[in-house]
């Protein structure tokens, strides 16, 4: 059976174009605040470990 060499092309250039457009009523957030919630995350979760173990 033949198969058909043009069909990544065409949704590779779909994708693309999705993900090209900005929206502007996104809510934008800094990266390093969310690094930093992972941290501050982190921390509280091993204070509690230590605090009330299990």
């Amino acid at each position: 059976m033949a198969k058909k060499k043009g069909d990544g092309f065409q949704s590779a250039a779909g994708l693309i174009r999705y993900f090209d457009q900005e929206d502007d009523k996104a809510l934008k957030i800094n990266p390093w605040l969310v690094v930093g919630m992972c941290v501050g995350s982190a921390v509280i979760v091993s204070v509690l470990a230590v605090v009330w173990p299990t």
